[in-house]
């Protein structure tokens, strides 16, 4: 079957526009601290992350799948409806309710592993925040959760590793023809 000629070269020319670069497709997957508990949806790290990678130019949708009160073994048993087929980049924020709610630093360890371990089987690259100590000033008034000046640095910090020297890439455009 023979296509049309100006349906080819529309193609070829949307396919050449920067609109229709890949979407870089990626889901925050954590407790109360990644769904914006005391700042809002819109100022959680998810949000800002989104905005600051769109900013770079990179085409980016950042789902926030936080959920207020969840353990790692909440996160791992909803994972895979959580990130669904097409996810390129998973961030994990597993934060400190297994510890606040009785669990072990053990099995902590154990339900994160075994996170990023389902995810890369399928693919996905995975960034884990989970940082050894955070900074006194990055806590709302409870001591547990974060301000929103921390999800901005969270958000700076997480966009500098997506779109470092590794950043994605668009397709590569075919080379213009040399004149001899």
């Amino acid at each position: 079957m023979e296509f049309p000629r100006a349906l080819v070269l529309a193609a070829a020319v949307f396919a050449s526009c920067p609109a229709a670069a890949a979407t870089l497709n990626i889901v925050a997957i954590g407790a109360s601290n990644t769904s914006g508990f005391g700042v809002g949806a819109q100022d959680a790290y998810p949000a800002q992350l989104q905005a600051l990678l769109r900013k770079k130019g990179i085409n980016a949708n950042v789902t926030n799948a936080g959920a207020n009160g969840d353990v790692t073994a909440g996160m791992l048993g909803r994972l895979d409806a959580a990130v669904p087929k097409g996810t390129d980049l998973v961030i994990l924020q597993p934060g400190a309710n297994d510890l606040r709610f009785f669990g072990t630093r053990q099995r902590r360890a154990a339900n994160i592993a075994a996170m990023v371990q389902r995810l890369r089987v399928r693919g996905i690259r995975v960034i884990v925040y989970d940082p050894d100590k955070i900074p006194a000033d990055f806590y709302q008034w409870d001591g547990i959760h974060f301000n929103a000046a921390a999800h901005a640095k969270i958000a700076a910090i997480l966009a500098a590793q997506i779109a470092g020297p590794d950043k994605p890439q668009p397709p590569a455009q075919p080379a213009a023809p040399q004149k001899p």
